[in-house]
């Protein structure tokens, strides 16, 4: 939560929104604008003239009555098409929570956090780490509904031991059954997605016309770079249009090995392809929900390795934002880490990551807490210790106020005399439980003081924070006609065999 109960009633309180934030901070750029507008020329004449790879035949069919030449499964894409698909994808999105108060709206200038994401493995300091399960996913979830900075539900941690063409059953329900805030589907092909659609819908209670009004959960779609669309992937930007659900759209580029070495290269490449499958949903949909995205980092070329939080990583983000202002569509971007453990390296590149994100002005981050080895694995303790930096972000994001009772010439500075203190002056005693952000996990006692408690470290301290939260977690309320009906969809659809992913 964003903060702890106040000791006193009728002590003022300083309220900051977590929930519906706003990027304060002035926009970077890395490149010029006559840089960044040849960086869009280049896409375009790299996807009408070299064009992209799409593996699907019905993407294919799709482009080609769009306009595109088609040979093979070669899609040469022209620029007015591009043009036509940028015009008419919205500039805002009203993502719809399960609760109205967890709605989120994405644009140019909002913000929006997602934990890490995707991980194989998750990991903590008592049980070690571990292949995902599907206790983990749903610890993970309950840690990630806890606080409030984590607006968008994002794709955890893989539980493995649950059947994959059974797994979007329990990754759905439990999304639905222990957190209100916007639900994350993978598009694993037609089958899941209907399901997953279904759902949602049923457990929100909504018509057919009302779920496609607004999108009620996202996907994210990754491009194979360089330049080709697979199967699953134009399937859910079709899957997820059609519905009118939103895509979001990420080419996942590392410098030196799928993409050019350099930072206007590779996002150059980034961006070609982004285009491409943003004019794939605006074929299948006009003003479909979808959100421009890039993941650009490099790699360590001594190993081959990705690496994260790295000068360059944060440039491309920078040039990223830049392209996103130039279609004007709300963007995604990235922090994370390479690190194995949740150690100041880890610290320091998620936050040079964050970053990173923030002076871009990423519409939405994810991956801003929680992420280990690259992506290989996610951490209950840095899960905590990026929260508490998220929550100061959020706190920024409030501003600060310079009226008369800040500025307290009655209050405050006529109060004390030279050399005196404000400890006690009014202005502090009417303010001093609630003026400053309260930590989660850090420490602000003296070495004595520290000791004496037992010398823990941040990751010990971050133990214990998330085992109280999963100890004491409380999951929102749900109707139970909706919850037994959710529970018969899904023992249906499991004596029916399920829904393999498609490939």
């Amino acid at each position: 939560m964003a903060r702890r109960a106040r000791k006193s009633a009728t002590t003022p309180k300083r309220e900051v929104n977590y929930r519906q934030l706003r990027n304060p901070f002035p926009v970077m750029g890395v490149f010029s604008d006559d840089q960044i507008a040849n960086m869009h020329e280049t896409a375009l004449r790299l996807l009408q003239e070299k064009g992209i790879k799409v593996l699907l035949p019905e993407a294919c069919r799709l482009y080609a009555e769009g306009g595109a030449r088609v040979a093979g499964d070669m899609v040469f894409i022209g620029r007015d098409m591009v043009e036509a698909a940028l015009a008419s994808a919205p500039r805002s999105i009203n993502c719809r929570a399960g609760a109205r108060e967890r709605d989120i709206t994405l644009e140019l200038g909002s913000l929006a956090f997602q934990a890490g994401a995707g991980a194989p493995n998750a990991t903590d300091l008592e049980r070690g780490r571990r292949p995902g399960s599907a206790r983990d996913y749903e610890e993970y979830l309950k840690l990630t509904h806890h606080f409030d900075v984590f607006h968008m539900i994002s794709p955890q941690v893989e539980p493995q031991d649950v059947p994959i063409h059974l797994r979007h059953y329990f990754t759905t329900r439990a999304q639905m059954t222990l957190s209100d805030k916007f639900p994350f589907i993978f598009s694993r092909g037609t089958p899941q997605a209907m399901d997953c659609f279904e759902m949602i819908r049923d457990f929100r209670g909504l018509s057919d016309d009302d779920f496609a009004a607004y999108p009620h959960c996202y996907t994210i779609i990754n491009t194979n770079s360089p330049r080709c669309l697979d199967i699953p992937m134009a399937q859910g930007l079709i899957d997820f249009a059609r519905a009118g659900q939103m895509s979001i759209v990420t080419p996942f580029t590392l410098m030196g090995a799928m993409a050019p070495i350099t930072v206007a290269g590779a996002i150059t490449l980034s961006h070609a392809e982004a285009l491409a499958a943003i004019t794939l949903t605006q074929l299948v949909r006009p003003a479909a929900p979808v959100c421009y995205g890039t993941f650009t980092s490099n790699v360590d070329m001594k190993s081959g390795a990705p690496a994260f939080g790295t000068p360059a990583h944060f440039q491309a983000s920078l040039a990223a934002g830049q392209l996103a202002r130039h279609t004007g569509l709300p963007w995604r971007s990235a922090a994370g880490s390479a690190s194995n453990i949740n150690d100041v390296q880890a610290a320091n590149e998620n936050q040079m990551g964050l970053w990173g994100c923030l002076m871009a002005g990423a519409t939405v981050i994810i991956h801003a807490a929680g992420w280990l080895e690259g992506g290989l694995s996610v951490s209950y303790e840095k899960l905590v210790c990026d929260a508490e930096v998220l929550n100061m972000v959020a706190e920024l994001c409030a501003g600060a106020s310079a009226g008369v009772d800040e500025i307290g010439y009655d209050s405050a500075l006529t109060q004390v005399n030279p050399g005196g203190h404000f400890f006690d002056a009014p202005q502090t005693m009417a303010r001093y439980s609630t003026e400053f952000y309260e930590p989660v996990m850090h420490d602000y006692a003296n070495f004595g003081t520290w000791t004496e408690r037992g010398a823990e470290d941040a990751s010990t301290r971050a133990t214990a924070v998330w085992k109280r939260i999963l100890n004491e977690f409380t999951p929102p309320e749900t109707d139970d006609d909706r919850r037994a009906a959710l529970e018969a969809f899904i023992a249906k659809r499991t004596s029916e065999g399920g829904a393999p992913p498609e490939s």
